[in-house]
């Protein structure tokens, strides 16, 4: 008796299920017919049966009692997370979150991540947070969140542990490529406050701009930021190094400006999906913010996105040299749709393709400088080398004479830039080279 019961409270729902589903499909698929007339689609009956049959199973059978909502949010939830790693649903809370974090504010960690294997995957730590000081590193799995396993969880679940009362403590443990033992890391929530734009004079003219996400404001920032460098330089910079390291990246309209602030003319970026509103191009008008001067763009597996969509435009163009390592290679578009219940759903529904019609899915952009992650330590030389200035009886030098008549000499033992620039230029190796590469290609301008 109980199990007819069962039964007939299953097909009933089967009928709600699947007069709600060819309601809803209809309309979903008359919209589509305005932009790409597509074939018609058959309702998987047999599927839908599974699931009504799984669902009142659940309900009668489970060990403890489930509530309705709970087992549809996690259906629905479960359908978003199966198609990839970026898509997702997001409950009322997680929606106004996702809001905050284009903004550049936000309650967590700092770090940008992902699913793989069913762990999370670190993307990038973002400048200045928790995750950053910690040494958190792009490519890090985390397989624990203080005592609590990942496996199991969806990426919702990870995201709200690790966010929480700012000044509270949670303890990651982390697999690293390379290391023989997993690596614990305590680290303290805080309010994250991320500043999309630094900038400082390097050497000879040379200006060096550092992106560490693009939000709503990155581009005029970024205009901000070389005028600023300009003043500081008292003339037109030299040419400029674009840091998108570890950029996980954020706004595509910020990285369309970004890339425009570079171009006079040319396409950008241009994406591709099944329905209209997402195929999409985007152009350059004429505005080059340092008048064609070299720029070299560093980048590596911590740069994805909209750092990707940037690299990979001014390489096509001929614009910018790459440096560094192989980008991450995320290049989908993910739309965020507002839901009638508060919450949302973020789901892929482009790709993104470089002015030549490369895809950046799964691909990335590799350099065309690759700069090996290296450990520099400063040589500390015991014997000073002799100089002609060493040796008895040299002939005397300009400075020489003018010491010797009691005129003042300028020393400068920083080669005219700041004590901060130069430490980061010893102990930063990429930048060091990405400055080098600058100044080959000032010369060979100078060449022509």
């Amino acid at each position: 008796m109980a199990i007819s019961k069962v039964k007939q409270v299953m097909w009933v729902s089967s009928g709600v299920v699947l007069g709600a589903l060819i309601a809803v499909g209809t309309n979903v698929w008359a919209d589509k017919e305005t932009q790409s007339a597509p074939e018609n689609k058959t309702i998987p009956l047999q599927e839908l049966r599974a699931f009504v049959e799984v669902y009142e199973r659940i309900s009668t059978d489970y060990v403890d009692q489930v509530d309705d909502k709970q087992l549809l949010e996690g259906a629905i939830s479960g359908m978003l997370s199966s198609l990839d790693p970026h898509s997702a649903y997001l409950p009322p809370v997680d929606a106004k979150s996702m809001e905050e974090h284009t903004r550049g504010e936000f309650g967590g960690l700092g770090m940008e991540v992902g699913m793989e294997d069913g762990f999370v995957k670190v993307i990038s730590p973002i400048d200045d947070t928790p995750a950053q000081e910690a040494g958190i590193q792009a490519g890090d799995l985390i397989i624990k969140l203080g005592a609590e396993p990942v496996k199991g969880k969806t990426l919702s679940d990870a995201v709200k542990i690790m966010r929480g009362k700012p000044g509270t403590k949670l303890e990651l443990t982390v697999v690293r490529k390379g290391e023989d033992a997993p690596l614990k890391m305590e680290l303290t929530r805080a309010i994250i406050k991320v500043k999309s734009i630094k900038q400082r004079m390097l050497k000879d003219g040379i200006g060096y701009v550092r992106i560490s996400q693009f939000q709503v404001r990155t581009g005029q920032d970024l205009q901000l930021a070389v005028k600023t460098l300009e003043q500081e330089n008292g003339k037109p910079l030299n040419g400029l190094v674009l840091d998108l390291r570890n950029n996980p990246g954020g706004v595509l309209t910020a990285a369309v400006e970004v890339s425009d602030a570079f171009l006079n003319d040319g396409l950008i970026v241009y994406t591709e999906g099944r329905i209209r509103n997402s195929q999409m191009r985007f152009s350059a008008e004429s505005g080059d913010i340092i008048n064609g001067k070299p720029v070299v763009v560093l980048v590596n597996e911590g740069s994805a996105s909209a750092s990707e969509i940037v690299a990979g435009a001014l390489q096509d163009q001929k614009r910018a040299l790459i440096a560094g390592r192989d980008t991450f290679g995320k290049g989908s578009v993910q739309t965020l749709m507002q839901l009638n219940n508060g919450a949302a759903m973020k789901m892929t529904t482009a790709r993104y393709f470089t002015p030549s019609g490369r895809s950046i899915q799964a691909e990335g952009i590799a350099p065309d400088v690759e700069i090996e992650r290296v450990k520099v330590e400063k040589v500390d030389t015991k014997i000073e080398r002799v100089k002609e200035k060493d040796l008895s009886g040299h002939l005397e030098g300009d400075d020489e004479k003018k010491q010797a008549n009691g005129v003042e000499t300028k020393q400068d033992t920083t080669d005219g830039i700041t004590k901060e620039t130069a430490e980061i230029l010893e102990k930063d190796f990429e930048i060091n080279e990405a400055m080098r590469l600058v100044k080959t290609m000032i010369l060979a301008q100078q060449l022509k």
